[in-house]
């Protein structure tokens, strides 16, 4: 007994030796900060849940949004006949040659009896348009309509209960969305890549009024036309565009919104073009020397640099420097979103105007009114309707004035005349304008027939 006891004893001293030089010469020091009510901590850290659509690519499922999009996007093939040396012909007499092109993209049908959405760059100049299904049937096309601003082409071909996509409403797509982008290149049918959405009401032009969505989806030229969609499948763009300095896809690509390409295929089908309504003010890019100068080009929002004459605008009382922050339920942080919402309105509707006036918040209804400015084909001059005031100044019911002209024809003293003919046409309205200009030969003469503040009238010869 007393040898286990004086056995325990060793063995306890031991163990408190053994702990001891543990704690002496090995253990480090740990302190912990406990925060207390009115401590702050100058890191957050998050443990909130994974989101519920999944953590990664492989927690998408894409395989339903590609069967139900494959079949309704279609390959389009556009003949045109293009005509060789036409200025020998001109002035020598001697043959022009013709000689056939090519060209190909892709298109999505929108309904079953076979109307077919497509870019307008795909289709323009065609003699003929042949349009191949994803089963390798093909059919010739014509076209219904095409609008080179928003770039949008409505064909039709005559078969019935085909596959189709209905519209999906663009604006509801959100940055970091994944997308489909599905084509029917030349020799390979329907072909899907997948991305996200990078931006929304993106702007590659500034003297272009574009709203695209902006997606990393590769998308190359044969892919033209064809179909952004969601991983529902809901077509919520048509695509266009990439930027790239060889011409294939570097990582940039761009569709039209499915809001505005709808809206142009209702306009054409309802009245042969685009029925674009126009709030009337104008702005400064938020980079120009201007913006700058004067401090507006860190603000959020568009800010109003002038109104135009009898625009919605003006009737609604809008003034320069208002600074427009939401239209409807759409907040705005720059032009191209504004001008983006505004593509999928008609001349007639309502929209209310969110702005700040020098500090003050105004919600301001304004009716959109019909474009009253266009540039004329061929010569690009910019011309304008005339107002009211125009016509009492001028004394004339008809005409165009023009506004601004290409920098070949700034030494013409142009800009402020009214144009009343083009060769022996009259010049009424912009339409006119539009319609005149357009059968204007490059290579031959054209007599405009012009009048000036004063009255006199003067005729240019142009050729």
């Amino acid at each position: 007994m007393k040898r286990t006891a004086n056995l325990f004893v060793v063995a306890l001293l031991a163990g408190g030796i053994t702990l001891g030089t543990y704690k002496l010469f090995f253990e480090k020091e740990t302190i912990k900060y406990v925060a207390g009510e009115n401590d702050a901590s100058f890191v957050t850290t998050s443990n909130l849940t994974t989101s519920p659509r999944g953590a990664g690519i492989n927690d998408v499922d894409f395989t339903i949004a590609a069967e139900k999009t494959v079949n309704a996007v279609v390959h389009v093939k556009n003949m045109t006949i293009v005509e060789r040396n036409p200025v020998a012909q001109f002035f020598y007499g001697s043959e022009a040659t013709q000689q056939p092109q090519v060209g190909t993209g892709s298109g999505v049908i929108i309904s079953p009896d076979g109307y077919i959405v497509t870019n307008n760059h795909v289709i323009a100049s065609a003699s003929k348009l042949e349009v191949t299904l994803n089963n390798n049937k093909s059919y010739e096309a014509e076209v219904v309509g095409a609008d080179a601003n928003s770039d949008i082409a409505l064909l039709k071909i005559n078969v019935e209960n085909l596959p189709y996509l209905a519209f999906g409403d663009s604006d509801n797509a959100k940055i970091g969305e994944w997308v489909l982008a599905v084509g029917n290149p030349f020799n390979l049918t329907s072909t899907v890549t997948a991305g996200i959405v990078s931006a929304k009401a993106r702007s590659l032009a500034v003297a272009r009024n574009q709203s695209f969505i902006q997606t990393d989806a590769a998308v190359n030229p044969g892919n033209s036309g064809g179909a952004l969609v969601n991983t529902n499948g809901d077509l919520i763009g048509i695509n266009t565009a990439i930027t790239s300095q060889t011409g294939s896809y570097v990582g940039y690509s761009f569709a039209v919104p499915s809001n505005i390409a709808k809206k142009v295929v209702d306009d054409l089908l309802e009245f042969g073009n685009v029925q674009k309504g126009i709030l009337g003010v104008n702005t400064l890019p938020a980079n120009s020397k201007i913006a700058i100068e004067q401090g507006i080009d860190e603000i959020q929002g568009v800010y109003i640099a002038g109104i135009a004459e009898d625009s919605g605008a003006q009737d609604a009382g809008l003034q320069e420097s208002d600074i427009i922050k939401q239209i409807d339920n759409v907040k705005v942080t720059k032009f191209s979103e504004l001008t983006g919402y505004l593509s999928a309105k008609r001349p007639g509707d309502e929209v209310e105007v969110t702005i700040d006036r020098r500090g003050e918040k105004m919600i301001i209804p304004v009716i959109l009114k019909k474009n009253q400015t266009v540039d004329v084909p061929i010569m690009n001059f910019r011309v304008q309707n005339l107002s009211k005031k125009d016509k009492k100044q001028y004394k004339l019911d008809d005409g165009v004035k023009i506004i601004a002209v290409p920098q070949q024809y700034v030494n013409y003293d142009l800009v402020g005349k009214v144009i009343i003919k083009v060769d022996d046409e009259d010049v009424n309205d912009i339409e006119d304008a539009k319609d005149v200009f357009s059968k204007i030969s490059r290579y031959g003469k054209t007599s405009i027939t012009l009048m000036d503040k004063d009255g006199e009238r003067e005729r240019l010869i142009f050729q």
